[in-house]
């Protein structure tokens, strides 16, 4: 799963450099994103986020507890009722556009022709939702199958299909920002498409059972139920970006895009990682709760927090120390230009600072989901909303943008420290011994990897425009020596996470004949 979400991945940062090649750090760049806000946060709520949340944990209780034909009965169902239910939330999305670009970008209003064509784009990606959450719903049947690769390789198309569509339109285009947004939905369409031949080759099909449709049915209504709670949590979650658009908006122009390519940064690690973890784990504690093996789910989130914080904190650190490196390798070019960099490098750097909570507590409320509690992640998401609110009133002044990403921080620290102390009431125990010191190893590591990383791409090269081969090999050179820095330091200190992923790779490059 994580193999594949890296190739989606670098794929998203290919789209996202010709975007920048394109519209770099303007006022045009920033409608796009501000759009894109709204279907991308519909997304989260019924697609990647809630539904899947909702949606698996049930799904594999009635694989356990019913049977196959029972389980795709209630697939069909849950597909009837999402076409139906998302098809209006479309229709009513695309009339009130106006009404919504004025709720998140208030400060547009000052700008009528910037404010039109947020609106205009909105309208187009509207669509977005209903192919996108159908895709969910395929990825969350195939996810309970045992299969990750194919439903965590199809957003890649998504990336691709806009990347054709910006590169063969945007200079036909009266305006080129159309041919993105074109380019997402069909891209939206492309995604669910191509998860049907796995789904079917599991002898699902999506036919709408019209004589039998149970919208009554005690699982479809038990899915909806959980699912209202974890759409909130997942709309509490997401009011964070809004709060930062919110207040983006009434700063200098660009403010929104530097918040946002440093946000897609950090996404690289949460997505590899922190949401391919969450996601592989939800099935497997799921059906641990469904068995009623609750010692079974408290030791497989400890061992998979302390990987996953294994491997993200250098990630961070990594992020934080090579910032400008980064950001001026992938994105400086064209319209993009210093100033940028350096505004979305030192964004980065105060979203950085939340990585390892962010991906914490999407493992905590996998935790949840599984138990199929979905309200204590709307308690949690809510308590980081009010700091992200507060943080963001009183930093903005002072810092900024930057003040905007290191609310988000703030936020998702609380977010995550009290998912994690009820998840600990509610399991009895944790291993937090192991856990913290699993955690001070990493950290310990990451310092010195961090050090040594700096003592390579501290150069003025970075300050400048081309010398694309010199840079990579820089960076490049910096990346290798920074893990051969945090795999000695993990040897040293003898960190258990190291062990174990050393094994699993000696295993799978072991010849099958040996013994």
């Amino acid at each position: 799963m994580s193999a594949a979400t890296l190739i989606s991945r670098i794929l998203g940062y290919v789209k996202d450099m010709i975007l920048a090649r394109f519209f770099g750090a303007t006022g045009t760049s920033d409608i796009f994103f501000v759009a894109f806000r709204i279907p991308n946060l519909l997304r989260e709520l019924f697609a990647e986020g809630a539904m899947s949340s909702a949606f698996i944990p049930v799904l594999t209780d009635c694989q356990v507890k019913d049977g196959k034909e029972a389980t795709k009965a209630l697939v069909r169902s849950v597909f009837a009722v999402l076409l139906i239910l998302l098809g209006i939330i479309c229709i009513l999305g695309i009339y009130f556009a106006p009404q919504i670009v004025s709720l998140i970008a208030p400060g547009f209003k000052d700008n009528p022709d910037k404010f039109d064509a947020t609106v205009m784009l909105t309208r187009i990606m509207f669509p977005f939702l209903l192919f996108i959450s159908l895709s969910s719903l395929i990825m969350g049947v195939l996810n309970t199958r045992g299969i990750f690769f194919v439903p965590a390789l199809a957003p890649a198309l998504l990336n691709v299909v806009t990347i054709i569509f910006v590169i063969a339109l945007a200079e036909r285009l009266i305006h080129p920002i159309i041919a993105v947004a074109t380019g997402v939905v069909v891209g939206g369409l492309v995604q669910f498409l191509f998860q049907l031949p796995s789904f079917y080759r599991q002898g699902y099909t999506l036919l709408l059972p019209i004589r039998d449709l149970k919208i009554f049915h005690s699982r479809l209504k038990k899915i909806f139920l959980l699912l209202l709670p974890a759409t909130a949590a997942m709309a509490v979650s997401q009011i964070n970006i809004f709060v930062s658009t919110i207040f983006a908006s009434f700063l200098q122009e660009g403010s929104i895009t530097a918040l946002y390519y440093s946000m897609r940064l950090i996404q690289f690690p949460i997505g590899i990682f922190g949401v391919a973890m969450g996601m592989a784990a939800l099935p497997a504690l799921s059906r641990h709760a469904s068995e009623g093996k609750r010692d079974r789910i408290a030791e497989d989130f400890s061992f998979s927090l302390r990987l996953l914080f294994f491997i993200t904190i250098p990630s961070m650190a990594g992020l934080i120390t090579l910032r400008e490196p980064i950001v001026n390798l992938l994105f400086q070019r064209g319209l993009f230009d210093y100033n940028a960099t350096v505004a979305t490098a030192s964004a980065l750097m105060y979203y950085s600072c939340g990585i390892w909570a962010i991906v914490g507590t999407r493992l905590c409320a996998s935790a949840f989901y599984a138990l199929q509690d979905t309200a204590m992640p709307v308690k949690a998401a809510t308590a980081g909303i009010m700091i992200n609110i507060v943080l963001s009133y009183i930093l903005l002044k002072p810092m900024g943008h930057n003040g905007l990403a290191l609310a988000n921080s703030a936020a998702a620290l609380v977010s995550f420290a009290v998912l994690f102390v009820m998840l600990r009431r509610r399991l009895g125990i944790l291993k937090i011994s192991s856990i913290v010191t699993s955690t001070l190893k990493a950290l310990t590591a990451s310092i010195l990897m961090a050090v040594a990383a700096y003592q390579i791409t501290g150069l003025h090269i970075w300050q400048q425009n081309g010398q694309e081969t010199s840079k990579i090999l820089y960076l490049s050179g910096s990346i290798l020596l920074s893990l051969a820095v945090y795999g000695a330091a993990g040897l040293l200190l003898k960190n258990e996470e190291l062990t174990f992923i050393a094994g699993r790779v000696a295993a799978r490059l072991k010849p099958k004949g040996d013994v």
